[in-house]
């Protein structure tokens, strides 16, 4: 139920017209938590709406790629930084399970939504 309300949530961002955006997995090897996320929602994610503004790409923290700028040093693995342009717009820390996750999704969509708002204001 939550991923259905969320993705409708996500809908209204499909119609802005999107720079590169992208949703970037900061993982590690070894991460328990990456592996457990990659089988809760790793095969789900690719069918959403959200995936549709913001498709997933899977970094790894020891080799950030140059193209990424973030607002922060990332720590903790997996972290997930919604990228526009290759610039940080807002993150999430951790995996604990799907439902906060989605609801994770939920509040990078507004702050992205936000973010559009502010730059597209004249």
């Amino acid at each position: 139920k939550l991923l259905i309300a969320i993705c409708f949530a996500v809908i209204g961002l499909t119609s802005t017209v999107a720079a590169d955006t992208a949703l970037v997995m900061v993982e590690q090897d070894g991460c328990v938590y990456c592996r457990r996320w990659h089988t809760d929602v790793g095969e789900i994610y690719p069918l959403t709406e959200f995936a549709e503004v913001a498709p997933l790409r899977i970094v790894d923290l020891h080799d950030l790629p140059e193209d990424l700028t973030f607002a922060s040093r990332v720590v903790f693995t997996p972290t997930f930084v919604l990228v526009e342009d290759g610039q940080e717009i807002a993150r999430a820390e951790g995996y604990v399970g799907d439902e906060l996750f989605w609801m994770h999704m939920d509040l990078l969509s507004r702050q992205l939504s936000e973010h559009r708002s502010a730059v597209s204001a004249p």
